[in-house]
């Protein structure tokens, strides 16, 4: 088997491993698939080639969807992609909601050993985080961590800060996504204790700070600025040491796994991660949202042209509304940049057989399953609805390192992150790396957690896979560590979309 036909109605297949000019195109002999298509050309591993004759002007069908219109005349058995394949997105779309789910049969959750903290909450990790509030005390704040390294003991999985070049010169809404995600991040049940550290003259003040935090656990959080104290250092660290020894009086306790809440996420992608990678994490989401657990679906943009998976899904029309308001206003960020919407995929998508922003789309939102879609966010930063349940979409841009930070802030346990050429990145919590294909994981084992690349080469289903990936998921969530975390590589990123004083 050297390719697949996704969708029945699809005038494309997709290479499961290179193809030479001359080979013939093997599904594995599933009833029903096209017979006798003989490759043109050379197909890389992970691109398309066409089953049919198709004219110029005709669209190109994956996933059951049109990705593009064809810009030449293709023959039976020919390469498509950039060189004769373009989008038809274009701006906002008027969206019709035509309901068309169906709920899934629910399932008794299992249990995994959490923090459970003084508000009910529950946490995966037991972390001390040290947060600047603004760019310029960053480099106090990296000091104070390093030093602080040897108050880690008992319970406490590490100690850690999160630089960030923001907080100052900043205005409005982009100051207030600044204060909403750093809010979001001290209140995040993954943390038993936090130091936030202030300049002292910066726009994002303590008191604007505040504003955003609201109310909270002087136990738990205590600030020190810079600019009041002789000696910064000293201050950060005496309060660092009250807030270590409160965070080591956590411990894991039986927590059910309907409480988890799981950022979905993909970056790197190439032409198998819809095929392998993403599928796999939507049977993840799926076994979540039947448990009565969360799914948080990101990357706004990555929806366009990937909406029909989504927007009937909505559980409701209010929901509808939400979820097709969140993604026209992307669109109108977009242009309002003088940035076309179809400005997607990257280079590396493109050489990994990405064609169109629709064609990564289909293949994103594969992440999100088939579960009703429950709720949307539609603000960058915000947390997630008290009592949230099921498939929730979230409104993050693409980039991966932002898009991550998002999920963080709205209150996700760990991220899953597929990828078909790989990536070092890890968000502030847990981010479990799956990769598309199996040579990936062979050749980053210090990269990936998962090789979901074993469903293109036929050694596991995906059904199979996903049942692998979520008992991994769980052990995660347990405290093993996935590969990024154990090396320390978390960081954050901001979303920035305003001017800069």
């Amino acid at each position: 088997m050297n390719a697949i036909h996704i969708n029945a109605n699809d005038n494309v297949a997709v290479a499961l491993s290179p193809i030479a000019a001359g080979e013939a195109l093997d599904f594995g002999g599933a009833a029903g698939e096209p017979a006798g298509v003989t490759a043109l050309e050379d197909i890389p591993c992970g691109h398309k080639v066409a089953l049919a004759e198709l004219p110029a002007g005709a669209r190109v069908i994956k996933y059951g969807q049109p990705i593009g219109s064809l810009t030449a005349d293709v023959r039976r058995g020919a390469w498509v992609h950039t060189h004769n394949l373009a989008t038809d997105l274009s701006g906002e779309v008027e969206y019709t909601y035509d309901p068309d789910f169906h709920e899934l049969e629910p399932v008794a959750a299992e249990t995994f050993m959490g923090y459970r903290r003084p508000d009910g909450r529950v946490g995966i990790r037991n972390e001390v985080w040290v947060i600047p509030t603004v760019a310029c005390a960053a480099g106090i704040a990296r000091e104070v961590a390093a030093r602080a390294q040897h108050l880690v003991r008992g319970s406490i999985d590490g100690l850690r800060c999160f630089e960030h070049p923001f907080g100052c010169s900043q205005v409005g809404d982009d100051l207030a996504q600044t204060g909403r995600v750093l809010a979001g991040l001290a209140n995040h049940p993954n943390v038993g204790a936090v130091l936030v550290l202030s300049l002292g003259c910066e726009e994002l003040t303590r008191e604007k700070f505040l504003g955003y935090l609201g109310a909270y656990d002087e136990r738990r959080i205590k600030f020190a600025t810079c600019q009041d104290e002789g000696d910064e250092v000293a201050a950060a660290l005496e309060a660092l040491e009250g807030l270590c020894g409160y965070a080591a009086t956590f411990e894991r306790e039986p927590v059910p796994a309907s409480e988890l809440v799981v950022g979905l996420e993909c970056g790197g992608s190439d032409g198998l991660s819809g095929i392998t990678a993403n599928p796999v994490i939507g049977r993840v989401s799926d076994a979540l949202a039947a448990r009565g657990a969360t799914a948080v679906l990101a990357e706004v943009p990555e929806m366009f042209g990937g909406e029909a998976f989504l927007l009937n899904r909505c559980r409701d029309r209010a929901v509808f509304d939400e979820a097709a308001g969140m993604i026209n206003w992307f669109k109108g960020y977009f242009l309002s940049h003088n940035t076309p919407v179809y400005d997607n995929p990257s280079p590396g998508n493109m050489e990994g057989g990405i064609t169109t922003l629709e064609d990564k789309s289909c293949g994103c939102v594969q992440k999100g399953g088939t579960a009703p879609v429950s709720g949307v966010v539609a603000r960058y930063g915000d947390p997630l609805p008290a009592g949230a349940r099921g498939l929730v979409l979230y409104n993050t841009p693409g980039n991966d390192p932002s898009s991550a930070t998002g999920l963080a802030a709205a209150g996700c346990h760990m991220v899953l992150f597929s990828s078909g050429r790989g990536t070092p990145f890890e968000a502030p919590v847990p981010t479990l790396k799956i990769s598309s294909n199996s040579a990936l994981a062979a050749r980053k084992r210090n990269w990936i957690d998962f090789d979901a690349g074993v469903v293109a080469t036929g050694e596991r289903t995906l059904d199979e896979a996903g049942s692998d990936l979520y008992r991994l998921m769980l052990e995660v969530a347990n405290g093993e560590k996935t590969k990024s975390e154990a090396r320390g590589l978390a960081s954050i990123s901001i979303w920035k979309g305003g001017v800069t004083l």
